[in-house]
């Protein structure tokens, strides 16, 4: 069974990434994709109003297949609002956040509070990059300051951090944090470095898409995992991650 904890739909391109999503789901025999909605580095609460109310509308037509994490701007004075309306009203199952800002900003704080009260993963866009590092946009320092500020949320870190020799070593004393694989960049050297570095227990597949699928694929059914491991990272992780009876502490 594969669940996919990481794609998305882009503003403007409703149509056109469900399909693609939708494809993907029976092509592939994925079980269930969970998607969140994108647009601007920095939305306003217009924008995080609407593109949240694209991915309830995609889990209204596909609740069978579909899954949501609700987009938030930690800054929008409604973000809490917001949070509230997408678990109870919109059947979101997570919180996203992207680069409106770090991770361990204390604006943060009350969202990762309603979210450990609602039992709910929070996932965060991290990307250390060499150049072109974005204003706010957390890495894995940032993640680590959160998990070790609130052990009993449910972190999980996208894309191994951007580059998995900073993001992994970063968490690595975290056990409140797992990562994810979404993106084209990574290689089966990666998904082995960070399976030695905190075991497969803590890794979760995503992909990113549209777009990605095959390549994240292919890092998993390449690397160094038994059969048992593949199936922790291709669902069983995930599982338990979104189990909302099950607690850290």
């Amino acid at each position: 069974m594969i669940i996919d904890i990481h794609t998305h739909i882009w503003a403007g391109r409703y149509e056109s990434d469900k399909q693609e999503l939708m494809k993907a789901a029976e092509l592939y025999d994925i079980y269930r994709i969970y998607v969140s909605a994108l647009k601007s580095y920095y939305p306003d609460e217009a924008e995080i109003s609407e593109l949240n109310f694209e991915v309830a509308k995609f889990i209204k037509e596909q609740p069978d297949i579909i899954g949501g994490f609700c987009y938030i701007n930690p800054s929008n004075k409604d973000a809490l609002d917001v949070l509230k309306k997408g678990i109870e009203e919109q059947d979101m199952e997570g919180m996203k956040l992207w680069v409106a800002a770090y991770c361990d900003d204390p604006k943060v704080f009350p969202l990762v509070e309603k979210c450990i009260g609602y039992n709910i993963p929070i996932l965060i866009h991290a990307f250390h990059k060499a150049v072109g590092q974005l204003d706010n946009e957390s890495i894995g320092s940032h993640v680590t300051n959160l998990a070790r500020r609130y052990p009993e949320a449910k972190l999980l870190m996208a894309h191994l951090g951007g580059n998995a020799y900073n993001g992994i070593k970063s968490i690595r004393s975290c056990p409140n944090v797992w990562v994810d694989i979404s993106g084209s960049i990574f290689r089966r050297d990666d998904v082995d470095y960070t399976k030695k570095l905190i075991g497969t227990d803590r890794i979760v597949f995503g992909t990113d898409m549209p777009g990605s699928y095959f390549t994240n694929f292919g890092q998993i059914e390449d690397a160094d995992l038994t059969s048992e491991e593949k199936q922790l990272v291709y669902s069983g992780n995930t599982l338990k991650i979104l189990d909302r009876k099950g607690r850290i502490l």
